[in-house]
């Protein structure tokens, strides 16, 4: 059995949020249903409930096995950080950083309603590294407003970019449309074209990048089809992009989504 002590870079990091406690017990299954609705997955993907009390996984999606190449499920983070590039693990940490601040600064009330996500490589079954797409959502607190447990979301984006954008994307879900792209420069100073986009079309970016059709989208934002189309098109324009799947690619490319 693994040992649920294990420490991993991260660690620190989380320690500085604010009353984070430790060896907290988590028995009930996390919604994962509801969470994965607000996620989108372009791709293989899986995920995993994670203590953030103790950084031991459960309730592991099987495509953890096979797109790493593992023979059990791992028991603990660190298990699946040393499945990221070397070269990455900087990066990671340093996004975990802005991920804490940020939630910390909109306010610990919201924490359930806040998905972070960045890119980064990973180790697959045939020994290479891709570039996977991380998500990430607080599922649980305690009595008090403390985090105990997320649900991460990782998708192998390898077919669709190469290219890490190195870019922290700090979104709302639910009730809020929160929406902070933070950079980190230190890494990498991609061209970025987010400025260009409004608000309303950042929005409608998300839900193409989730698969979903012109119709689809009218009547979640409860919009006209007429409405919908015309914004789609300003977007492509304003992106320089042929189709949804080449704006899909460019969004991913910049930290867009």
């Amino acid at each position: 059995m693994g040992n649920s002590e294990q420490k991993h870079p991260l660690i620190a990091i989380w320690n500085t949020y604010p009353g984070v406690r430790r060896d907290r017990k988590i028995l009930d299954k996390p919604p994962i249903e509801r969470i994965i609705g607000e996620m989108f997955a372009i791709g293989e993907f899986y995920y995993y409930a994670l203590n953030l009390t103790n950084s031991t996984l459960s309730h592991h999606h099987e495509n953890i096995l096979k797109l790493h190449g593992l023979s059990a499920y791992p028991e603990n983070l660190k298990e699946v950080i040393e499945l990221t590039h070397p070269d990455d693990i900087g990066f990671v940490i340093k996004a975990e950083q802005v991920l804490v601040n940020k939630i910390t600064e909109i306010g610990l009330e919201s924490q359930l309603y806040i998905k972070g996500s960045y890119c980064f490589r990973m180790k697959t079954a045939e020994g290479n590294y891709e570039l996977f797409h991380h998500q990430s959502i607080i599922t649980m607190e305690d009595e008090t407003g403390i985090p105990i447990q997320s649900i991460n979301i990782h998708t192998n984006i390898h077919h669709i970019t190469k290219e890490n954008p190195y870019t922290v994307l700090v979104s709302g879900i639910g009730p809020r449309n929160d929406f902070h792209q933070v950079k980190l420069d230190c890494f990498s100073k991609p061209e970025n074209f987010s400025e260009h986009l409004t608000k309303r079309e950042m929005e409608i970016l998300s839900f193409i990048a989730k698969g979903y059709s012109g119709p689809e989208i009218a009547q979640a934002l409860i919009l006209s089809e007429h409405t919908i189309r015309t914004h789609r098109k300003n977007i492509l324009r304003k992106t320089n992009s042929r189709n949804s799947k080449e704006l899909v690619k460019k969004a991913f490319e910049k930290g867009l989504i």
